[in-house]
């Protein structure tokens, strides 16, 4: 079984909800912020639509903020260099949506291969 990455938050939350994993993902989320010391505190019971606010909203004051620890939760979460590196910085709003997509992204898969294999 190989594991394909879905190509948009709203696909991967909708993947992550019918194969019974939703949970399992704000729960891997929570652990590896809290890792990084950088509390998120996602409600287990949120929508999508919340999850992604959240999400967004935290990285996005992270790397206004905290920069260093926006560097360590990346890495913490094991996000790909190569991905943050080709992404267009010029507009902060947008460049943590689109982190925090990556960050879903990685966190989806490590969900998966441990329920999957």
């Amino acid at each position: 079984m190989k594991f394909i990455a879905p190509q948009s938050a709203d696909l991967l939350l909708s993947e992550a909800e019918k194969e019974n994993l939703y949970q399992k993902l704000i729960a891997q989320l929570n652990k590896d912020f809290s890792l990084a010391n950088e509390s998120i505190d996602i409600p287990l019971l949120s929508s999508a639509e919340d999850l992604k606010t959240i999400l967004h909203e935290k990285i996005y004051r992270l790397i206004q903020y905290k920069f260093a620890e926006y560097l360590n939760l990346l890495y913490i979460v094991d996000v790909s260099e190569t991905e943050i590196k080709k992404l267009d910085g010029s507009d902060i709003s947008e460049l943590s949506g689109q982190v925090a997509f990556l960050i879903l992204k990685r966190e989806w898969q490590k969900v998966w291969f441990r329920n999957k294999l």
